[in-house]
């Protein structure tokens, strides 16, 4: 059954029957019918239909209200009853970087069996040319597989003895294959670098392990050795990450920057595809100094040449973040202590805070532990003495696992506000094992930011660690469970689904200043919506990581379409470069199509666990998951 349908003025066509319309009604250009729409707007919770013109939402209802709005170039979509939600608003993606690398890496996320990933691997390493690498960043942990372990270095050399293969865990580790370790110049001679440790052998060879100890820098300098693409090819990669967002239903994204990612000349990509109409995704930016000790002199000339709000709808600076001075930023390794962050850091960061405080920019800020959102906000309470706070300026912290209660009192006292991601998904059991059930149970404490009125935005911060995936995030939201099922939060602490969405699509509205034009369905909005393939307020918890979108539209561009509605999205240029793992297994790992691949991998994994018992060098009685690189 066709789910689009093109309309003449006098035949009915998908239940629609074009009605006389008054002469100053202007026809939509496209209208969703046959809908259950939740708006997220609570005045008008409801629809059936939603009609959009010229990128804004024009008018919601039902089939019968809207039928005036159809006319001769009106593209009629008949949801067949499907769940339709506002476009998803990820408030922490770092969707500029993951758009220069996109086609580069073998996407591991969503393999639910180790087995599997190995054949991903062996596969690609066929196919991939010499002098390029093999790259697995993010997106996928130990505990969500079927045998609930990491590959071994000796399983990367055997899958790929010639080709480089570089796979990044977490924030915790990397694994590198022989080759790998060549490319990279690691030799007994190479020192450790600050706060991370290349592990050797006996012989004091590197073994292909890299620990983050705690900091991730050593991981992401030698993920950054390996080849880059050229400019057409980043242009083309951003285009198919941006269309991989599309297809779970993101129509907006706020980009955190990060490490690796310099203004202007990282940024080039998406402002050129955004000067020539080509972005799907709606982009609001952050400009985050790389360089220890130059960090003030940055944000000086950025304060001096551009200003929060360039840009349009599609793509606008937000301001600065998610550092701001490198002393000020704590780790988020939770198989390692907390990080002790020196002593008189605040002097560098009140200047930086000030700074932009008296130009009129927002920022955000990484702080992991309410140690460090402590000590900033002593820096900002000395600064409201003199007026600079709350401001009119947007502010945030990031990530916030372990914030008290008493620093979200002081959080709102200022006007902050927060953006909360799921990294728990895929860390929650380190942070268990090291801090306790207790802990994990709070962490961070979603319902008592909601209870105290702060403005709260969701996302994930993918990619190098969290999946990119929303309903992953959103499953953790409402049920407080890890990829591999782990219950971290009692189920006495509920975020109801119609709760968890509003972080999703309002909540990050509001951390851009953009809740009068996004965020929710309602006349003169922005056109933003998806069509789901399972009704996310009605399917078992279990199912909500499984959710993409069959349609989503974005201004009223339909830019993502799948199964009855296949073709009707824009079309996009190959895949490039023709080896790319993308080109070939495509990006996110649907579950469905892997659960024969799981029965296997768990088979064979049980089958290995028995024939250890029968030698006696393994336990009756199966252990619980354990990520034995991180025993020492």
């Amino acid at each position: 059954m066709s789910g689009v349908t093109g309309l003449s003025t006098s035949m009915p066509v998908a239940g629609v029957v074009p009605a006389q319309r008054e002469e100053h009604v202007r026809a939509a250009d496209l209208l969703v019918r046959n809908a259950k729409v939740f708006t997220g707007d609570p005045g008008r919770p409801d629809a059936g239909a939603v009609a959009i013109r010229d990128g804004r939402v024009t008018a919601l209802g039902d089939d019968h209200d809207l039928a005036h709005l159809v006319g001769p170039e009106t593209r009629v979509v008949d949801a067949l009853g499907r769940r339709v939600i506002p476009g998803l608003n990820d408030s922490h993606l770092h969707v500029i970087r993951g758009g220069l690398n996109y086609v580069l890496e073998l996407r591991w996320d969503g393999v639910r069996s180790l087995r599997h990933a190995l054949a991903m691997l062996r596969e690609q390493a066929d196919r991939t040319p010499k002098g390029q690498w093999i790259r697995v960043v993010g997106g996928w942990t130990a505990e969500q597989f079927a045998e609930r372990r990491m590959p071994t270095v000796a399983e990367l050399n055997a899958a790929a003895p010639d080709t480089p293969v570089f796979v990044l865990h977490l924030y915790q580790s990397a694994l590198m294959n022989r080759a790998a370790v060549r490319a990279a110049g690691f030799t007994r001679d190479t020192p450790d670098p600050r706060g991370g440790q290349i592990v050797r052998g006996r012989d004091g060879e590197p073994n292909g392990v890299l620990l983050a100890a705690p900091s991730a820098l050593i991981l992401y300098s030698t993920l950054a050795k390996a080849p880059a693409l050229d400019e057409a090819d980043k242009r083309t990669s951003t285009r198919h990450f941006l269309r991989e967002l599309n297809r779970f239903g993101l129509t907006s994204a706020v980009d955190a920057a990060g490490g690796f990612q310099n203004f202007p000349d990282n940024y080039a990509t998406v402002v050129d595809l955004a000067r020539s109409g080509e972005l799907s995704l709606r982009i609001a930016y952050h400009l985050f100094p790389q360089t220890a000790g130059q960090e003030l002199a940055d944000l000086k000339r950025w304060t001096e040449t551009v200003k929060p709000g360039d840009g349009d709808e599609w793509l606008r600076l937000n301001g600065a973040g998610e550092n701001l001075t490198w002393a000020a930023a704590d780790f988020e390794n939770f198989s390692e202590p907390r990080p002790e962050l020196a002593e008189g850091y605040e002097t560098e960061f009140e200047q930086a805070v000030r700074l932009l405080m008296e130009n009129g920019w927002g920022f955000r800020l990484h702080a992991t532990y309410d140690e460090t959102i402590r000590r900033d906000l002593a820096v900002f309470e000395k600064l409201a003495v003199e007026g600079l706070f709350p401001g009119d300026n947007r502010w945030l912290f990031d990530h916030a696992e372990t914030v008290s209660t008493d620093s979200l009192d002081r959080i709102a006292a200022l006007g902050g506000a927060l953006s909360v991601q799921n990294r728990m998904s895929f860390q929650g059991t380190a942070f268990r094992d090291r801090y306790g059930a207790e802990a994990a149970a709070h962490t961070p404490p979603v319902r008592a930011m909601l209870d105290r009125g702060l403005t709260v935005g969701a996302g994930t911060d993918a990619t190098r660690v969290s999946s990119y995936n929303p309903w992953v995030a959103l499953h953790w939201l409402v049920t407080g469970r890890t990829v591999g099922g782990t219950a971290l939060r009692p189920a006495g602490n509920p975020i109801s689904r119609e709760t968890a969405l509003g972080l999703y699509t309002r909540g990050g509205a509001r951390l851009t200043g953009e809740q009068d034009v996004k965020g929710v369905l309602r006349e003169g909005f922005y056109g933003d919506l998806a069509i789901l393939s399972d009704d996310y307020l009605t399917v078992p918890e279990a199912a909500i990581p499984d959710i993409e979108a069959v349609l989503t539209v974005v201004g009223g561009r339909i830019v993502y379409a799948s199964a009855e509605y296949e073709g009707l999205d824009e079309a996009l240029p190959p895949v490039a470069p023709q080896w790319s793992p993308v080109a070939h297994f495509g990006g996110y790992q649907s579950g469905a199509a892997q659960a024969s691949l799981v029965a296997e991998a768990v088979a064979e994994s049980e089958r290995h666990r028995r024939w250890r018992v029968g030698r006696g060098s393994a336990p009756d009685t199966p252990p619980p998951f354990h990520d034995p690189c991180f025993a020492h």
